[in-house]
């Protein structure tokens, strides 16, 4: 299936060409979802969570048109992937997020979301860093509405989960920072280190237990990144 453009430059520049479909709003997020596993229409929502369900509907419906997307049905549930042609816009994805976190580097209070961080922090946890067992970690956020300043971390049978209420399981661990300090640290730019020396990162629990929270949480996937000087 070839793609269908959106709306037209009219310009027979490749550049050109690949922006009538990928230059609508929210597409390249709804892409980067989906090259980092996403595939559920839930799952897709929590990682956009700014994003109406109307609007993430409409594009992924335009992403299926276009050949980029596949929409299949898997036991009972409709799972969305991407295509070989999708599955190339991967490169583009990262060069984009090492661009910006090169050169976009400030953030406004309306760039920071708990739901957001937490989702992210979830899906990429090494979970086999963790303890064979059952483990919680429990986060305190400032900086945030009183609803949305408490989250959970589990990591049981191979698997992590975020909760925003009380699972009620024994909590190994808590970290208590900022919204935009835990933000900043997932990014990486700042570490882990520096973060508990100033003390705006602060980790209860044993003593083995903070030691591990930073290899437990890790950072994100652009951490890494060299910054301009």
């Amino acid at each position: 299936m070839g793609v269908i453009a959106m709306s037209g430059y009219g310009q027979f520049c490749p550049v050109s060409k690949a922006m009538e479909l990928l230059d609508e709003r929210w597409t390249m997020l709804v892409v980067r979802e989906l090259l980092l596993g996403s595939r559920h229409f839930n799952d897709l929502r929590r990682g956009v969570p700014k994003m109406s369900p109307a609007l993430l509907s409409k594009r992924l419906k335009a992403l299926v048109r276009a050949g980029v997307v596949q929409r299949e049905e898997v036991d009972g549930r409709t799972a969305y992937s991407l295509t070989e042609c999708g599955r190339e816009l991967g490169a583009v994805v990262d060069a984009l997020g090492r661009w910006g976190v090169r050169w976009i580097g400030e953030l406004g209070d309306e760039d920071l979301d708990p739901h957001l961080l937490m989702w992210d922090i979830h899906r990429t946890v090494p979970i086999d860093s963790w303890p064979a067992q059952r483990t919680t970690l429990a986060f305190r956020l400032d900086g945030v509405a009183a609803k949305a300043s408490r989250w959970w971390l589990v990591v049981a049978d191979g698997k992590a989960d975020v909760c925003d209420f009380d699972p009620g399981y024994e909590v190994a661990g808590t970290v208590e920072t900022s919204l935009l300090t835990l933000t900043r640290v997932w990014r990486g730019d700042i570490g882990w280190t520096r973060a508990m020396r100033d003390g705006s990162v602060a980790l209860t629990g044993p003593a083995d237990i903070r030691r591990a929270i930073p290899m437990w949480i890790g950072q994100g996937g652009l951490a890494d990144v060299p910054r301009p000087a």
